[in-house]
């Protein structure tokens, strides 16, 4: 079985995410977090199949939302690192990612 193990940046960068679209409109938050909470479980699938962006970093976009998923991965576990929103400068990006 795939453990999803989620680090605390992109646990930050999710509820950075929630507030900026729960700001939007009253409950579109909720939807912003049920979204991303989906695509990030189907990492237990198709985890390892994404292209490796930034060093061992593979990248998977949100299926609803602008946002790329950051991961590493192994036999039994997909490790999230960030959560961007990709509307951001690609330096920031990678910034975020080498913090």
């Amino acid at each position: 079985m795939i453990h999803i193990v989620i680090s605390d940046d992109a646990l930050e960068d999710l509820e950075e995410g929630f507030w900026f679209y729960e700001s939007q409109q009253l409950g579109l938050g909720d939807y912003f977090a049920s979204c991303l909470r989906g695509d990030i479980e189907g990492l237990k699938l198709t985890g390892d199949v994404h292209r490796i962006v930034h060093e061992n970093h593979h990248r998977a976009f949100s299926r609803v939302f602008p946002y790329a998923i950051y991961y590493t991965s192994d036999q039994n576990k997909v490790i999230i690192w960030a959560v961007t929103d990709c509307r951001r400068d690609p330096e920031w990006i990678e910034k975020h990612l080498n913090r």
